[in-house]
């Protein structure tokens, strides 16, 4: 046990969980903060920063998901968008909605809460970089595209092992409750499961950290937000002429992902179609795409 807290990366974990923030020791030499930057490292000076940190992830999570979903919630209150809804015979209850939020809450103290404490630790003896200056927007923005696609190909994995009988029963049933999702159910599970397709989108930029660039913890929170962007539109039930699946098709979408509400099958990845293409797990939903699409056609052909 001695020899384990004596190991320089077990010992620097444990560190990290007591130390106070030093604009001094954040600023490299010769630089002058920005506004932003100024603010960011006031927030940690002279405070315990994984507990800052902490807290900076979790009312950051808060308000980018909720709203996030604002605008959908909205829509479900305008009758001229209903004609967008994917499955509009499903109408969602307020017991049902209520439900939702607060399983909802119980996850996002109980165990989304302790994985962020955790987070600026794991960080530390990864190699993060807490400096300032920030990265440029194009050193975040890359980063960030290439964390979706290990979040991706990570969850497609992870997801469909999450179908198999004896896991579906036991952990993934609580997630398909709801056959017609609505933008906060993205993170309405099962505490094992949000751990497990937690893993997903911390991992990239650890793994990216450990063998590619190095990763700035501010570039964390930029990227958690595009997530949280993604994982609640991808849920939202409503297929916008505007959305990005009708632009970009690689991108995936609410009507690939809501299919697999409504099916339960098909349809594992959380944000491209490449994986489900590659190994055929699109296959049903295609013939329901292009069944609805001729549908839709014929409809406007008689109008």
């Amino acid at each position: 046990m001695a020899s384990l807290l004596n190991n320089p990366n077990i010992k620097l974990f444990i560190d990290s969980f007591q130390t106070v923030g030093n604009s001094t020791m954040r600023i490299t030499p010769g630089y002058t903060p920005n506004k932003l930057e100024s603010f960011w490292l006031s927030l940690f000076e002279g405070r315990n920063e994984a507990l800052v940190f902490c807290l900076i992830a979790f009312f950051h999570h808060m308000f980018v998901y909720y709203f996030r979903y604002l605008p959908y919630y909205i829509a479900d209150y305008i009758p001229s968008l209903q004609k967008y809804k994917l499955q509009p015979n499903k109408v969602i209850s307020s017991e049902q909605w209520w439900k939702c939020f607060r399983v909802l809450t119980f996850s996002e103290f109980a165990v989304q809460l302790p994985m962020m404490l955790f987070f600026f630790p794991a960080a530390c003896v990864i190699g993060f970089d807490f400096s300032v200056p920030f990265p440029p927007f194009r050193v975040i923005a890359l980063q960030c595209f290439a964390f979706l696609f290990i979040e991706d190909t990570y969850h497609y994995f992870a997801h469909r092992a999450m179908h198999i009988p004896f896991l579906y029963k036991r952990i993934h049933k609580i997630h398909h409750e709801y056959s017609a999702p609505f933008g906060i159910t993205a993170e309405y599970a099962h505490p094992i499961e949000t751990i497990i397709l937690g893993q997903g989108t911390i991992g990239g930029p650890l793994f990216f950290a450990l063998c590619v660039q190095k990763v700035h913890v501010f570039t964390m929170i930029c990227w958690i937000t595009v997530r949280l962007w993604q994982t609640v539109e991808a849920h939202c039930g409503y297929d916008f002429p505007w959305a990005m699946s009708h632009w970009f098709p690689l991108w995936a979408g609410a009507d690939h992902h809501d299919y697999h509400h409504m099916a339960f099958v098909n349809n594992f990845a959380s944000t491209f179609r490449h994986w489900d293409r590659i190994f055929g797990t699109d296959a049903s939903y295609l013939k329901y795409y292009n069944k609805r699409m001729a549908s839709s056609i014929k409809t406007k052909k008689v109008d």
